[in-house]
């Protein structure tokens, strides 16, 4: 079977590029089948909403409404973003960011992790546009002249003129088409659960440096919030080990008591942090997105949004080529390379920073980085551009 692209991985990113990339024959391979393909394994909500929930910036609606699965998300389980207020760790040092101020009608929306994935399935299967193979393993990544062939477990070979990884930090697409990578801990865990607050949060997301661990908490619709609190892996430990109540005294004294007081809704789950950046992401007639390109802490809640905007440059490059050109064009992965690059780098750059900035110890450092955080935050020109590239 020959195909202009086949995509390895059936996760929110691969499946936007399968539906993204129009006017191309696109196979999508996931190792995991159908509808919630990639689902958290860990507790949900005890109303049946899921515990890990991304942040979608508005670039990024953009591109899944283009793709026709944004409508299709149930309305009463997005919630949009208003505010942003994040807080330093030493007395009032804050930095706020408002979507009337910037001029947007939101920052950004929540939205579970499987529904999303669901919805894009399904807008795949009925789109029609795509050939979903699940559950399906690749086994090997052969060259030849005009094309790369995918050889699947089950004895069938795909060829195209490209093939894109999508399929995550152990990235069998990277590893078989020897891209190096570098890799780095955080010698932290991040602990995600969900919770009742008693006050309204008001659409605002919240997040403390706290010396360097950080805390945040993000809109869910209702009276509902999702935690994602990256501490120390002893640290992490120790939260894990509190019963329900111990757990929401915890979150309520680290998080100022802001929401009131807080009901857990589901068991809390964790993972460990790890860092990754591949050396380049693009190959002979490969092209890297999302989580296979790099992976980077969340304190900034970027990782998902950089393996969309990969998506989504990636199609707009294909949707460029000429229509003899074959979509694994040297030229046309270069363009892709170089116009995800700076913006990459950027976001790579600015979040490592910061993590290294609110964890050096010592009084000057504290200082620092709270005196910073108050003058940006006088600077509402300076705010203004940091919302808007933080909602590409």
């Amino acid at each position: 079977m020959t195909y202009d692209l086949v995509v390895v991985g059936g996760g929110p990113v691969g499946l936007a590029l399968a539906l993204g990339a129009r006017g191309c024959a696109v196979a999508l391979v996931s190792r995991t089948g159908g509808p919630g393909t990639g689902a958290p394994s860990g507790p949900s909500f005890e109303d049946g909403f899921d515990a890990r929930v991304y942040a979608i910036s508005p670039g990024n609606v953009a591109f899944l409404r283009a793709c026709g699965a944004w409508e299709a998300l149930p309305a009463e389980r997005v919630t949009p973003v208003y505010q942003m207020q994040i807080f330093g760790d030493e007395g009032e040092s804050r930095l706020a960011f408002d979507a009337y101020r910037a001029g947007v009608p939101a920052l950004a929306w929540t939205v579970e992790d499987s529904l999303l994935q669901r919805t894009l399935w399904r807008r795949a299967e009925a789109a029609g546009d795509a050939t979903l193979l699940a559950p399906a393993e690749p086994t090997a990544l052969a060259l030849t002249e005009r094309h790369v062939c995918v050889q699947l477990s089950d004895g069938v070979a795909l060829e195209a003129g490209l093939v894109v990884g999508a399929d995550g930090a152990r990235s069998f697409v990277r590893q078989a088409a020897g891209i190096p990578v570098h890799r780095h801990g955080y010698g932290q865990t991040a602990v995600v659960a969900n919770f009742a607050c008693e006050r309204a949060h008001g659409n605002t997301a919240f997040q403390w440096f706290q010396g360097g661990p950080v805390l945040a908490l993000l809109p869910l619709p209702g009276d509902r919030v999702s935690m994602i609190w990256s501490l120390p892996e002893d640290a992490a430990a120790s939260l894990l080990s509190l019963d329900e109540e111990g757990l929401c005294r915890e979150v309520e004294r680290a998080s100022h008591a802001r929401l009131g007081q807080l009901r857990l809704l589901g068991a809390p789950v964790s993972y460990a942090l790890r860092g990754l950046s591949a050396r380049r992401i693009t190959a002979p007639r490969v092209a890297l997105v999302g989580d296979a390109a790099r992976v980077i802490h969340p304190l900034a809640g970027q990782g998902l949004n950089l393996g969309l905007q990969d998506a989504r440059v990636l199609a707009e490059v294909l949707a460029s080529r000429a229509p003899s050109q074959s979509a694994g064009d040297p030229p046309l992965l270069r363009r892709y390379a170089r116009r995800r690059a700076e913006p990459a780098l950027a976001m790579e750059t600015t979040v490592n920073t910061l993590y290294h900035l609110f964890r050096a110890p010592g009084a000057g450092p504290r200082r620092l980085r709270n005196a910073g955080l108050n003058l940006v935050g006088r600077l509402p020109v300076i705010t203004n551009l940091l919302a808007r590239r933080a909602m590409e």
